[in-house]
């Protein structure tokens, strides 16, 4: 019986290393820059880190990472100075761009677009209109001399707030000894990264037997009755009154990227009312005969990318003409 055990430990043990290696030849898992919070309090990626980020479990989207010296994902650094025309274009994972090669980011394909511009991606995996906000005051100096700053806004998830503070706390749990076993461990990052260890996490915080808090991630939005959206809309809109008064908000060159499809209508009139300009992706997205987002996530695909930079050109170029 002793013997038995332990042949099947030993098994185990090889096929462990075995799956391992294959999960580091084939690159299967995904790599996450590390996180910081600056002495701004600008949470971010640490500089001049590159790598690859992997989605699927057989390596469905594969692009290339390259953090620059101000800690985002770039194909360049960040250089403002008055002599050149530069645009800053501030988001979520959606601006951080991990689905696509850096050096053909949608910043790149918005240089491609207006001759002699500069792009900079401040792009970075969670952040809301308050982390942008702040952002944008944290690094005044910079911005001020930037020509043109664009804001991409889920309106659905982006103005649950009405001031930023800094996670501290996330940035702990991310950068804590069990994440960094994980990451070093490329067989628990791939498995966590394909859901295997699901179940194993539940059970370890003791939430094995509870059902899931959400069901299944769709593209449509929650429906709820006409009061209760209102309610919603309107401390919205309060938030994002708030972060206005308390970063400030420059009309003359700042505008907020977004789909109309899916932000309310309250939102856009008061914008509208207030001379807040608006950069609306929606038609080319609906009239596009593509597919404008990757099957196996919502963030933009190429074509949604190659949209989204036409959309931004030909704002620009109107604006200057």
């Amino acid at each position: 019986m002793k013997k038995f055990i332990l042949k099947t430990i030993l098994y185990i043990v090889l096929i462990l290393a075995i799956v391992e290696v294959v999960v580091r030849v084939f690159h299967l898992y995904t790599e996450d820059p590390p996180r910081f919070i600056d002495e701004f309090g600008v949470e971010k990626r640490v500089p001049e880190n590159t790598g690859y980020a992997v989605t699927g479990n057989r390596n469905q989207n594969y692009s290339r990472f390259s953090i620059n010296k101000s800690g985002f994902n770039s194909h360049r650094e960040f250089t403002p100075s008055k002599d050149k025309f530069e645009i800053a274009l501030i988001g979520d994972s959606f601006i951080e761009g991990f689905h696509q090669d850096f050096d053909d980011s949608t910043g790149k394909k918005i240089e491609d677009r207006i001759p002699n511009s500069e792009v900079y991606e401040y792009g970075y995996s969670g952040y809301d209109l308050a982390n942008q906000m702040h952002l944008i005051k944290a690094y005044k100096k910079d911005f001020d001399v930037i020509d043109e700053i664009i804001i991409y806004l889920n309106y659905e998830s982006d103005l649950d707030r009405a001031a930023y503070e800094p996670n501290y706390d996330r940035l702990k749990l991310v950068n804590s000894t069990p994440f960094k076993i994980r990451d070093n461990i490329k067989i628990l990052a791939y498995g966590s990264k394909i859901g295997i260890l699901e179940p194993l996490k539940r059970l370890v915080s003791g939430k094995a037997f509870e059902e899931p808090e959400n069901g299944y991630q769709t593209n449509e939005i929650e429906a709820t009755d006409e009061s209760e959206q209102k309610t919603i809309d309107l401390q919205r809109i309060e938030n994002f009154k708030s972060l206005i008064n308390l970063y400030g908000f420059d009309k003359n060159k700042t505008s907020l990227l977004l789909d109309s499809r899916k932000t309310s209508s309250r939102f856009l009139e008061y914008c509208k009312a207030n001379q807040i300009a608006i950069i609306d992706f929606a038609d080319n997205f609906k009239t596009s005969k593509k597919a404008t987002t990757l099957i196996y996530d919502w963030h933009w695909n190429n074509h949604g990318r190659n949209l989204i930079a036409t959309t931004i050109a030909d704002y620009i170029k109107s604006k200057r003409n």
